[in-house]
């Protein structure tokens, strides 16, 4: 994993960190480094594919959403759409994929192969989530993340946000 290149500082944190940045005409207008909320579902089904023969997830992809609102804990895919308003006008026409790299030292990131969604429209994006279903406005699969940005992004039609995700899981130690 990469932690210079999405800005991790410490390992203080388990889940995912996203790195957003904000592109238009090529030029970076902001970049911000924001953890997670791992909703009880992804936390469940995490556990659930170590511990108890649940099937894993073969593929994970990532969503942003436009609703003023912060993910709570019992957040999940089937409710992404409605509490957090699923932003659809964006390319390409489903979910972009999280593409993981190397597994190291308990992370991995999709730094090789970062998402990027290219708006059609004008929006206000409030933060992005992770879930295993690749249908945009889909309350299938599981939702293992979701994080409020810092700092909403006003995208208009043919801005990018480019997001790169790092899962992370830490030991606590003595």
């Amino acid at each position: 994993m990469n932690t210079q290149t999405i800005g991790l500082g410490s390992r203080a944190h388990t889940g995912v960190t996203y790195l957003i940045e904000h592109l238009r005409g090529g030029e970076v207008l902001s970049a911000e480094v924001v953890e997670n909320r791992m909703p009880a579902e992804g936390r469940n089904h995490m556990l659930g594919v170590t511990f108890k023969s649940v099937a894993p997830s073969a593929n994970w992809y990532l969503g942003v959403f436009e609703n003023n609102s912060y993910p709570a804990d019992d957040l999940k895919a089937s409710t992404v759409v409605a509490t957090l308003g699923e932003s659809v006008v964006y390319t390409p026409n489903t979910r972009p994929a999280f593409t993981p790299g190397v597994v190291a030292a308990g992370a991995v990131d999709n730094t090789a192969a970062r998402a990027e969604f290219t708006f059609t429209e004008s929006k206000r994006i409030y933060g992005g989530f992770m879930a295993s279903s690749p249908t945009r406005g889909s309350g299938t699969g599981v939702l293992i993340s979701a994080a409020r940005f810092a700092a909403a992004k006003d995208v208009t039609a043919g801005d990018t946000l480019r997001v790169t995700a790092a899962f992370e899981l830490v030991s606590a130690s003595e």
